[in-house]
């Protein structure tokens, strides 16, 4: 009977999440976490922003019959997952001081009488008495902690007062608690649990791998040009965050951007609240793009559409990196982050760690050897990101960071300057920092060097004809390769096994030299959204877009809460023809459907290849098309009702007697994409093409092209969208169509 019931309940949840937000199954953590709560069990959630955190608790929240409590440390957040459960006609309501005295008795009235599914709170409003004796009034099945390492003290933005969530929790010993995050280390994980009173089986952790996330770190060399060349590769739409270490910088960094035409605002704790709130809202609804900020700005926010976060200056820790760059890419469509890692960065960190004390300065030190080490490694980005979460990632290329795309054309022939600073290790004993030995290298009449004789060293300026900022790069790119290794503790240099084979066996060394890095080179992979698409497909998903924030200022919402960006590249992909097709539509439930439906059907049909799909054309016309002066406007003024041929037909024939794609271009007034459209089409009808012609097309690398068409046959599918999410966005839908049609094209 309990087996039966427990079925009944999660065929309910399977239900809500198709039905009400319209998608079509769970992940694998979210099933088994939804499948836990709906046994009463109490639930601790680990999983990356994006994931899906949300969706664990709002779900049982609509099978429970009583009411859900989330607690939530910021009111922007509970204001955006207010409208967004709005927008699935579920009654959600908060309690805090941004409403009136009007909105807050109408709140408290919603739920008193029970029509409220989810309460929103501060844990400060929680505390409160009021709160606790309105709270007696309802059944409560559920309490869920949003952002939950805020409970620990080894968490990065601990609040005391989580951790007496514990004791309001225990006057509602009949509601299941679920405690929910994006990043927890093991001992946070483990004092959260203690704090709450979880048992040890109740944790469920997802991978903190965000694959859609593009990962690099660039040397900061000229920062201001490198910013600006870097924000080149993205739409004047596509919004961002820049972080920066300090107030004077955002200001500057702001100033810089809107100079160049960006629209850009800074947020920081050195601005009024009025100010600060109207920032973010106005990021929050897309009329400005982008937010320069401290680590003031976006806890928990809730944009899905961030499409690049940049860090001007290198973080104090893993744990605020990845949260912040967690801000970037929610909606599953690719995002870029970029780290600028300039030296003296760390001697700023340095400098504010020297003022702390005890226990706190040991951690504090502790997690700037983790940043540095992240920075540092030659391998996967991924691999020491995800170990410091306890995540062993085992990929030896993600295909989504600098160092894994990272090819020989990149790369400089540097074994005689390389010679050059491994030389002078040796000579001065294996034993001094860069530092020194790069004023040994360029000739220095320092105190030092005439101290311990390295003035009558034979490498003594020998590398003067290279800046010291040039030769710190060098040195870093010598550890990083693992030519040389750097005492932790006294931060002298030693010569591996390695660095010996370069000297003694002529082994070469290739690097990045610094001159050729003045500006950052753009990744051949970074794109905005847009440029994933077609190009037909682009003007449709800017015509969707413009739909979207007309809707959204009609309504007072930001866009991603009507649809995210992935829902509307889905529409330009798929071009959905009715309701039963909308539905299809990542993101889009019955409500949704009902609600817009009749506002995005009409422009996607607008842009569809199918409303001028078919010509009539009189049987003595049909050999003009094929000479060379042919003129499709000759056509149209020459059509009778005599014999019926598919503008496709007149494609394909055209393309098999030798016209290339840029004249099929030209003679039928279409676009490339929309010419591929039509040849398959023409192969659907039982036509033959060369398909060798057709992949000649491809840009893609000869691996890549294997893989798309692997990935064709191992998942059997007719549709590009799950070729294009197992790449993880690495391979543009139009280079996926080409690889589809030269596989129709070979049967």
């Amino acid at each position: 009977m309990e087996l039966l019931y427990n079925l009944q309940m999660i065929n309910k949840a399977e239900k809500i999440l198709k039905d009400v937000f319209g998608y079509d199954s769970f992940r694998f953590v979210q099933k088994v976490a939804i499948e836990n709560i709906l046994d009463g069990n109490d639930t601790f959630i680990i999983m990356p922003t994006g994931g899906g955190k949300s969706l664990c608790y709002q779900i049982p929240a609509l099978i429970f019959d009583g009411l859900t409590i989330v607690i939530s440390p910021l009111i922007s957040l509970m204001k955006d997952q207010i409208e967004q459960l709005r927008q699935y006609d579920i009654n959600a309501v908060m309690l805090n001081s941004s409403l009136s005295f009007e909105e807050y008795q109408d709140n408290v009235n919603s739920i008193r009488n029970g029509e409220a599914k989810l309460l929103y709170l501060a844990p400060e409003t929680l505390l409160m008495n009021r709160t606790i004796e309105l709270l007696k009034t309802r059944k409560i099945s559920c309490f869920t902690i949003d952002e939950a390492h805020c409970v620990s003290e080894w968490g990065h933005d601990f609040r005391p007062e989580y951790r007496q969530i514990a004791e309001v929790r225990e006057q509602f010993s009949n509601a299941v608690c679920i405690a929910l995050t994006a990043t927890a280390t093991e001992r946070v994980r483990v004092d959260i649990k203690k704090t709450l009173n979880f048992s040890g089986s109740c944790e469920f952790m997802s991978s903190f791998n965000r694959k859609k996330l593009f990962l690099k770190i660039v040397e900061k060399n000229d920062p201001k040009n490198q910013l600006l060349d870097f924000l080149k590769s993205f739409s004047k739409n596509d919004p961002g965050i820049i972080y920066c270490f300090s107030r004077k910088q955002v200001n500057s960094t702001t100033e810089l951007l809107n100079k160049h035409g960006y629209l850009a605002r800074p947020y920081h704790a050195g601005l009024d609240t009025e100010e600060r709130k109207t920032n973010q809202e106005k990021f929050l609804r897309d009329k400005i793009q982008i937010i320069v900020a401290t680590i003031a700005f976006g806890m928990g926010i809730n944009k899905t559409n961030v499409r690049f976060v940049v860090h001007y200056d290198l973080p104090k820790n893993i744990e605020s990196y990845y949260q912040e760059i967690g801000r970037a890419g929610r909606d599953g469509l690719r995002a870029e982050c970029l780290l600028l890692f300039g030296f003296g960065d760390t001697k700023k960190i340095e400098y504010f760690i020297g003022e702390k004390e005890g226990n706190e300065k040991i951690v504090a030190m502790q997690h700037l050897r983790d940043i540095l080490g992240y920075v540092d490694s030659v391998k996967c980005r991924r691999i020491p990101l995800l170990n410091y979460f306890g995540e062993n990632y085992s990929e030896e290329n993600c295909g989504m960071c600098d160092n894994c795309v990272e090819t020989k054309e990149d790369l400089t022939d540097m074994t005689d300057v390389a010679k050059k600073l491994l030389n002078c290790i040796i000579e001065t004993g294996n034993m001094f920092g860069p530092t020194h030995l790069i004023d040994v290298l360029r000739g220095s009449h320092s105190q030092k060097v005439k101290k311990f004789n390295h003035d009558a060293l034979s490498v003594y300026a020998t590398g003067n004809d290279l800046s010291k900022k040039q030769w710190f790069t060098i040195s870093k790119q010598l550890i990083k390769k693992g030519l040389v290794f750097q005492d932790p503790e006294y931060g002298g240099l030693k010569i591996t096994q390695l660095g010996q084979k370069v000297i003694y066996e002529g082994e070469t060394f290739f690097g990045i030299f610094p001159q050729e890095i003045k500006k950052l080179k753009k990744s051949a992979k970074q794109k905005s959204v847009i440029m994933e698409l077609s190009e037909h497909d682009s003007e449709l998903f800017n015509a969707l877009r413009k739909t979207r924030k007309e809707l959204a200022n009609e309504m007072g919402v930001p866009p991603f809460v009507v649809f995210s960006d992935k829902s509307l590249v889905d529409m330009a992909n798929k071009k959905p023809k009715n309701n039963d097709e909308f539905l299809d539509i990542n993101g889009v439930g019955n409500q949704k459907m009902e609600k817009y439906g009749s506002d995005f059907l009409p422009i996607i049909k607008k842009f569809s290849p199918n409303t001028t799909d078919e010509f009539i054309v009189e049987e003595k016309d049909l050999d003009s098309t094929y000479d060379n002066n042919f003129d499709l406007s000759e056509l149209h003024s020459n059509m009778k009702k005599k014999t019926k041929i598919r503008k496709h037909t007149l494609v394909g024939n055209r393309y098999n007697d030798g016209a290339d794609i840029e004249e099929l271009c030209s003679i039928f007034k279409i676009k490339e994409i929309t010419v591929f459209e039509h040849l398959k089409k023409y192969m659907l009808d039982g036509f033959s093409i060369n398909p060798d012609r057709i992949l000649s097309r491809s840009s893609l690398d000869i691996q890549t092209q294997k893989k798309v068409i692997e990935h064709f046959r191992e998942l059997s599918t007719d549709t590009i969208s799950p070729i294009y999410e197992k790449l993880n966005g690495t391979v543009s839908y139009n280079e996926i169509k080409i690889i589809q049609l030269y596989l129709l094209c070979k049967g």
